[in-house]
């Protein structure tokens, strides 16, 4: 099974909206014949999206790191858990499990996860596509970010392309099927 690698907080944010559309993520991820990877909590967004995978009968994996898993913050009912030593082994077992990566709203664990998934695939350690779920407009100034990063010549255009901002299920899902990696960048000596 292929499985799509999902950032997301361990709480849920002050809007049910994000609630709903974690929700919605999980509903999509089984009616694409997805299964999920994610952090292994059963708090916050992480709970509400696995929940709603395991409640279609979906496949969960979740990977969680040893410090989190003693605290008692393992969602207890999932297809499979692996507990690894740390966070650096976390994020490198959930971009081999996964086939792309989306970032639902989330705090700065969230941002500094699917940031690195996607400054490996800019420099080839991942082929992966990166998606920030853009739920309730969460991402927008990112996004601008991100433009302007490209603007003043710290992203090519072809890089920032391969970078998606959504609020549309079908829109990622196409993004996910067309998706292309990122060319190497050439430097000019």
């Amino acid at each position: 099974m292929k499985n799509i690698a999902v950032y997301c907080g361990a709480s849920t944010g002050n809007d049910e909206i994000y609630k709903i559309g974690a929700q919605k993520l999980g509903h999509w991820i089984v009616s694409n014949n997805y299964g999920l990877t994610y952090g292994g909590g059963r708090f916050g967004l992480m709970g509400a999206v696995a929940n709603s995978v395991l409640a279609e009968d979906g496949f969960v994996h979740g990977i969680i790191t040893k410090e989190l898993a003693d605290r008692e913050l393992s969602h207890n009912q999932l297809t499979k858990l692996d507990i690894v030593p740390d966070m650096s082994q976390r994020k490198q077992a959930m971009l081999d499990d996964s086939v792309a990566n989306i970032a639902l709203p989330g705090g700065p664990g969230t941002l500094e996860e699917i940031s690195e998934a996607f400054s490996w695939t800019i420099i080839g350690d991942s082929t992966n596509p990166c998606i920030f779920y853009n739920i309730n407009h969460y991402y927008d100034e990112l996004a601008s970010f991100f433009d302007s990063m490209t603007n003043q010549g710290f992203m090519e255009t072809r890089t920032r392309k391969t970078l998606l901002f959504s609020d549309s299920l079908t829109e990622i899902g196409q993004f996910i099927q067309s998706y292309t990696p990122p060319t190497m960048r050439s430097y000019n000596k």
